[in-house]
């Protein structure tokens, strides 16, 4: 009780010291509160404490509490060992994660037989006085190490088994709960008075309320933040800095935000209480998305309906990693030129980012499918105005980029086996009508049962082609490397295309249409043969993925599928039988 008393009248003195600082009215009020409760503390532990009085002079054990509480029996270490043990043993199975109160259930038990060892010592040398203080703590311990096995099987086992998920901070305002009420109940078993205890311990907690307002107030925003359920470890919050990251941890003090930069930030939980938080991509029963924008310029030569529909097509033909597919990605329009200062209109794409880490690496994504969509469509990105472009253009120097153009063209043209037989001025005509078609990484260049008249040369780059099977599962087939071509069968024959070729790395084709065929096999009919037979070729290598057929099967495939292809090309171009 002197002890207690003591106390009382140390945070008496400490709670009247003068503050200094900006807030020394509020800090004066508060010290002069505190000062108050701590001296009616110490008058009130005064009139409870008895002369001569020993409150660590517990009575002795009864036989009955020796019996059953575990005084003096082995059997008890033992039983409470093997318990800790399977428990143990069954967290590890089901969740490791939760070994942490395992090690505090060890931890328990240890001091409990560390206790009870020296209890018995000191029985054992007949220092009855000083056993019976021990017994006492060993006594505590036991109780606490059977709360804590309690916990553990209720809400690590049994809890879990049901698929309830409890809040870390409930489990331990419980477990605290139970440990107070163990030791109040084992102080009155023992026979201490609990009246000035309790009645300093109200004092003591007025003090701390007073001069700790700023800790309290942030463990009891980690107790709201809990249980109200508003946040979650795995979301990510914008906090009113406008910095981003996802909650790992909420503590009682403080909440654990790790942004993308590899960074940590340390919330006080009364900071999360007392200001706006936004929590990213989250709706109610919705999936986690967050719309993100990324912006480009394109001038007024071009319609906006032109390049919307543009850019829709290329995003929402082929999946981007980490973009949601409801709502799909779109192009909008959202200005034109601000304050007449700029020659060209704003765009933007919106999408939804489904992983929220990867914000930078989708955009990058998003902007390259939007660059080589407006590319291949012939629409360039808008010029800077403030940016000055000055370029040699009168007609020779034109003259000379189309020459180098087609010459590239031609060049491509030569070294694919379909037009080896052609002669220079046909492939020159072939190389005029060539149309440029850029697709980027990932994107369907041509799409499996679907119809088109025209034919791609793959000049640089590689692409994949795969088939569709029955289950609607596909299956790679080959790559193809630039100098190539692919998609013959539906401008030589009118056929559904019969594979899909998806780009592999970022390729450079070129389209050919039917027009531009037809004219060359009028004046070369004899081409439908070379053609047919390499068609013929193509087509029996796929159909042998799907079905399985052998050499002498291929074979024999090859040469009636030529015949059937060379019959459809005279048909879908209308040659004459006997000129071929």
């Amino acid at each position: 009780m002197r002890a207690l008393t003591l106390v009382c009248l140390v945070l008496s003195l400490g709670a009247r010291a003068e503050p200094a600082g900006k807030a020394a009215a509020q800090q004066n009020q508060q010290n002069a509160a505190a000062a108050a409760a701590a001296g009616a503390g110490a008058v009130i532990v005064a009139t409870q404490a008895e002369a001569g009085e020993d409150p660590f002079a517990f009575p002795a054990p009864t036989p009955r509490a020796r019996q059953w509480l575990g005084y003096a029996s082995p059997w008890t270490l033992l039983i409470l060992a093997a318990i800790l043990i399977t428990l143990a043993a069954m967290i590890q199975k089901i969740d490791p994660r939760r070994r942490k109160r395992i090690r505090r259930a060890s931890i328990l038990y240890m001091l409990y037989l560390t206790t009870f060892v020296f209890a018995a010592i000191l029985a054992g040398v007949h220092a009855e006085g000083w056993a019976r203080r021990v017994w006492f703590l060993a006594d505590l311990f036991e109780v606490l190490v059977i709360i804590d096995f309690v916990a553990i099987l209720l809400f690590d086992l049994v809890l879990l088994a049901l698929r309830i998920e409890v809040a870390n901070i409930v489990h331990d305002l419980a477990l605290g709960a139970a440990y107070m009420l163990a030791f109040i109940g084992i102080l009155h078993r023992s026979g201490v008075h609990l009246q000035g205890i309790i009645a300093t311990s109200a004092v003591v907690t007025v003090v701390l309320g007073l001069s700790l307002q700023a800790t309290l107030g942030n463990v009891l925003g980690g107790i709201a933040l809990q249980l109200d359920d508003s946040i979650h470890i795995g979301d990510w919050v914008q906090l009113s800095s406008g910095q981003q990251g996802c909650i790992s941890a909420i503590r009682w003090r403080h909440t654990v935000v790790e942004t993308r930069n590899w960074d940590t930030i340390i919330v006080p939980n009364s900071v999360l209480l007392g200001e706006n938080i936004v929590i990213l991509g989250q709706r109610q029963d919705q999936p986690v998305q967050h719309r993100m924008w990324v912006y480009f310029n394109v001038d007024f030569r071009y319609s906006p309906e032109e390049v919307i529909h543009t850019v829709d097509d290329a995003l929402q033909s082929t999946p981007i990693a980490n973009v949601a597919s409801f709502p799909p990605p779109n192009c909008i329009c959202f200005d034109f030129a601000r304050q007449g200062a700029d020659s060209f209109a704003y765009y933007a794409v919106r999408y939804w980012l489904t992983d929220l880490a990867a914000d930078d690496p989708t955009s990058s994504a998003v902007r390259v499918r939007v660059y080589v969509a407006l590319k291949r469509a012939g629409i360039p990105l808008a010029i800077p105005g403030q940016a000055l472009w000055v370029s040699m253009d009168d007609p020779e120097h034109r003259e000379r980029k189309v020459q180098r153009e087609l010459q590239h063209r031609v060049i491509a043209l030569e070294q694919i086996e379909m037009f080896t037989g052609l002669s220079s001025d046909d492939r020159q005509r072939l190389a005029e009508g060539m149309r440029p078609a850029p697709f980027g990484r990932g994107e369907i260049i041509t799409r499996q049962d679907s119809a088109a008249h025209w034919l791609y040369v793959l000049a640089k780059g590689e692409c994949e082609v795969r088939v569709r099977g029955e289950g609607g599962a596909e299956k790679l087939v080959a790559r193809i490397s630039g100098p190539n071509v692919f998609g013959e069968m539906g401008v030589m024959t009118g056929e559904r295309r019969t594979a899909s070729v998806v780009a592999a790395t970022e390729v450079e084709c070129y389209r050919i249409d039917k027009d531009i065929f037809k004219s060359v096999l009028r004046n070369r009919p004899e081409m439908a043969n070379v053609i047919s037979q390499v068609m013929a070729k193509r087509r029996v290598e796929l159909e042998s993925v799907r079905m399985g057929l052998d050499a002498e099967a291929r074979k024999r495939r090859a040469k009636e599928e030529r015949s059937e292809i060379l019959s459809s090309i005279q048909t879908f171009f209308g040659l004459d039988d006997d000129k071929v």
